[in-house]
């Protein structure tokens, strides 16, 4: 008879020795689903270097590997997850963070904007931190903001930040704009945002950069399958499918620690396999950051 993971750890119980032959290391457990990841993958990722990439950030993070040993099923979920997106785990597209007792997996503002290009008809994406000494303008008849810095004098502190994206046709999306009181409304919502390890601490500029293309990209092709080489050369008319942007709300943050990723991309939550170890509930193994 087949164990099942579920199984098999709570066998483990007590870090039984025993069980830990059986194959339920997380590495292990991410080897046997490569089955479940390869049924999400997109084409351009093969299954097996997925499993490599993600096995390779165990040995490299030690912390990651200590919280990922007790709470295997939220590792799972994030390199599920990341696998949907099309990402490589634990790169800068896509993190796996080791927070309180659980592995959170975390999109990043460069993820997002892969995905963007992937679809074949974006030709850029511009994403800027605005800080109070630089020059900004934007007006809605403008097409793009005016953003000039003084990168050689001090540009004090972060006023809030745009992203747009080019598109293959030659026109432009809609331009984001997000102030510094709508960052701190984000920021309050993140669970734990004000903890000396949390990514607004750590990271404030990518997380900031992050709220900011998330916003944009209601307005922006994406797709987790890359589509470029299926596209004609950037001066040739772009495929005329239309993108229909969803309804952004105006109240509430869209940013991948506030909203589930599946509220902007459309693409619903990652549904685990039966039998995958559930996550861990918070403060169940006494790990900390």
């Amino acid at each position: 008879m087949t164990q099942t993971v579920s199984q098999a750890l709570a066998k483990r119980g007590g870090q039984d020795p025993a069980a830990r032959q059986e194959g339920q290391r997380p590495d292990k457990l991410i080897e046997r689903y490569m089955g479940d990841f390869a049924a999400v993958l997109p084409g351009f990722l093969r299954p097996e270097t997925f499993v490599r990439i993600a096995q390779g950030v165990l040995r490299r993070d030690p912390k990651i590997a200590r919280v990922a040993e007790a709470n295997p099923g939220s590792l799972l979920a994030a390199l599920l997850d990341a696998a949907r997106l099309g990402h490589e785990p634990g790169t800068d597209a896509y993190y796996l963070v080791p927070y309180g007792t659980e592995i959170q997996g975390i999109e990043s503002y460069r993820g997002v904007i892969q995905r963007m290009y992937r679809s074949g008809r974006v030709r850029r994406v511009k994403a800027e931190i605005v800080r109070e000494r630089d020059h900004f303008e934007y007006s809605p008849a403008d097409d793009v903001p005016a953003h000039r810095v003084d990168w050689f004098a001090p540009r004090g502190e972060i006023v809030g930040a745009y992203a747009y994206a080019e598109l293959a046709d030659g026109s432009v999306s809609r331009v984001v704009i997000v102030d510094r009181d709508y960052i701190e409304r984000v920021k309050r919502q993140s669970r734990g945002s004000d903890k000396p390890d949390s990514p607004w601490v750590r990271w404030e500029e990518a997380m900031i950069l992050k709220t900011v293309v998330h916003r944009l990209e209601p307005w922006v092709p994406t797709s987790v399958d890359d589509l470029r080489a299926a596209h004609v050369a950037p001066d040739a008319p772009a495929v005329s499918t239309p993108h229909h942007p969803r309804p952004l709300p105006v109240e509430q943050p869209i940013e991948g620690e506030v909203v589930p990723d599946s509220d902007v991309t459309g693409a619903g939550e990652p549904e685990l396999p039966a039998d995958w170890p559930a996550p861990a509930q918070p403060g169940s193994t006494g790990i900390h950051p």
